[in-house]
């Protein structure tokens, strides 16, 4: 079952005689998620559902073809998924990881596609998922073709965390929490259970201490606040983090956007700096 939103060209829906035609010059849209836990409350494929709903929403935004979703992923790590004391969480090794999204982006790089984006879902993935994509950007694979790799959290504006969640606890510990829940609320509220469980204080970005008790650090599974949760709240992030992801693309530039600058009679473009 897919979200509310309409669906782009799908990538596997095609035939092997027709995906070289059919991809020439062409954006494709990766979801990378996992199975993880997300605490009582929601399913084990909340970082696969909301990588897939928003590549699938950039994706039909951008006239582009939605890849399959990758769904399992790194480990999860006690300071932001909870770590491995919860039943469901199912990983690779980092360098497993590594060389299976290596090997998946290279059997991409074979077909004529313009542009990749690569929408991320779950917070551990990311160094393997840009230590993957700069070794196939080193083995020359992909050419001048361009890349883009974001978690959907990092397009998430200051103002809008400022005026929606006030004591954000940082995305590291935003796990099962207010923008999760809501979000799912929002998708797919038929996988959301009624238990709201929240937890007052979520733990520390980057600090490891062994043994673990994860009944300190989260609550069932939970690491920071539910509260607030609603699927308005959600839909207002989904139509933030794609409105933003888009404009990402059409700025040009990736990163750096795109502006209009005067010089006299004549009007150029040059990439902002300030």
């Amino acid at each position: 079952m897919s979200g509310p939103y309409p669906g782009p060209r799908s990538y596997a829906d095609l035939t092997s005689a027709e995906v070289r035609e059919a991809l020439h010059g062409q954006t494709l849209v990766w979801p990378v998620g996992a199975t993880e836990q997300h605490g009582p409350h929601l399913p084990l494929s909340v970082d696969t559902v909301l990588a897939e709903e928003f590549a699938r929403a950039v994706a039909a935004e951008l006239d582009g073809f939605l890849l399959p979703a990758q769904p399992v992923a790194a480990r999860s790590l006690p300071q932001s998924g909870g770590g491995l004391s919860f039943p469901g969480t199912l990983h690779v090794n980092g360098d497993t990881l590594i060389r299976f999204l290596r090997e998946e982006l290279l059997s991409l790089a074979r077909l004529p596609f313009a542009r990749l984006l690569v929408v991320n879902g779950h917070f551990e993935n990311e160094p393997f998922l840009f230590e993957s994509l700069d070794q196939v950007r080193q083995s020359e694979a992909l050419g001048d073709r361009q890349v883009l790799a974001f978690s959907w959290w990092s397009l998430v504006q200051e103002s809008w965390l400022r005026a929606e969640f006030p004591e954000f606890p940082g995305w590291h510990a935003e796990h099962a929490g207010l923008t999760e829940t809501s979000l799912m609320l929002h998708l797919r509220p038929d996988l959301v259970r009624e238990a709201r469980p929240g937890h007052d204080r979520p733990p520390r970005s980057g600090v490891y201490l062994h043994p673990i008790d994860v009944t300190r650090t989260t609550n069932d599974g939970v690491l920071s606040s539910t509260h607030g949760s609603s699927a308005a709240l959600g839909e207002k992030l989904f139509r933030h983090v794609v409105a933003e992801a888009v404009e990402l693309v059409r700025s040009g530039e990736g990163l750096l956007p795109v502006r209009a600058v005067s010089t006299g009679t004549a009007t150029t473009e040059q990439t902002e700096t300030s």
